[in-house]
């Protein structure tokens, strides 16, 4: 079994461990043409330019407003897979439940390249929604849709869920497939209706399930990812688009300074590390359910 397992231990310490090397370029001033052992050792001044600078105290502030906020709303909505897989799990449509499923589920293939090209088509100034309604008479100057910084957040929610819902379910699925059919038949005896064996059954056995990648949200808390919000980003809404990933991005790729970009990330890593055994202590504490 171990042999099973080797292949993939030796996947995560290549892959997860193995650049953890990379963290002592945040300890130089790192120049890729000069390589590590050409580059001037500064022990820790990139630490101390992010707390001293009071513009990259700023900026820093504005990105973790940016980060917590999408988290937060990511957090909120985290049930809405639950919901949505109890309700399809009640179609009894074979051919109209897997219909769903599999249109609900092919957007997380689609690449966010691809998704902001769908959404420039339709909502550009120059889209299919500015056209038709423009055409119909309601409007007669273009909306402003995507080259706005107004609701910024709310909108790439938006994306995001149009993306992931239905593969955020497919666990959820998989979950109640797996509980026992017993305390069905019991409740059905008893005379429970398909609503109530959802509220006292089905909700209830998917809860460790919900618990466990509660957890693990709260633990990536800071890290939203950077290519929804690359592909979106412009010039309008930049100050409200921009996470930590996508901050750390541009630090190291457009402003030159791969040594503050590793530093900011290692204390990403840090923070998100110490929020991993904090939520983990409180689920198993209120639940006894953790994952460490």
């Amino acid at each position: 079994m171990f042999l099973v397992v080797l292949p993939f231990l030796v996947l995560v310490f290549v892959f997860s461990y193995l650049p953890l090397l990379g963290w002592v370029t945040a300890l130089y001033d790192y120049k890729p043409a000069l390589g590590l052992g050409g580059s001037e050792f500064v022990g820790l001044q990139w630490f101390e330019i992010l707390v001293s600078s009071e513009t990259q105290l700023q900026q820093i502030g504005q990105v973790l407003a940016n980060t917590l906020a999408m988290s937060f709303l990511g957090i909120a909505t985290s049930l809405l897979p639950v919901f949505f897989a109890m309700l399809l799990n009640e179609v009894r449509s074979t051919w109209f439940r897997n219909t769903v499923q599999t249109l609900t589920t092919l957007p997380n293939f689609i690449s966010w390249v691809l998704v902001y090209m769908i959404a420039f088509s339709l909502f550009s100034t120059s889209g299919l929604v500015n056209t038709t309604l423009h055409d119909w008479g309601l409007i007669t100057v273009p909306m402003k849709f995507l080259d706005t910084d107004q609701h910024v957040w709310l909108t790439m929610l938006a994306w995001s869920l149009w993306k992931g819902l239905g593969w955020g379910a497919i666990m959820y699925l998989a979950a109640i497939a797996g509980i026992d059919q017993s305390l069905y038949e019991s409740a059905r005896i008893d005379g429970a209706n398909r609503f109530q064996l959802m509220r006292y059954i089905t909700f209830p056995q998917l809860m460790p399930t919900y618990v466990v990648l509660l957890i693990l949200s709260i633990a990536s808390i800071l890290n939203n990812g950077m290519e929804q919000y690359f592909v979106f980003q412009n010039a309008f809404n930049r100050e409200h688009i921009q996470v930590l990933d996508l901050y750390v991005y541009n630090i190291g790729m457009t402003g030159n300074s791969l040594s503050m970009a590793t530093a900011l990330s290692m204390l990403k890593s840090l923070i998100s590390l110490a929020l991993l055994i904090a939520a983990n202590a409180i689920a198993k504490r209120a639940r006894g359910t953790s994952i460490i």
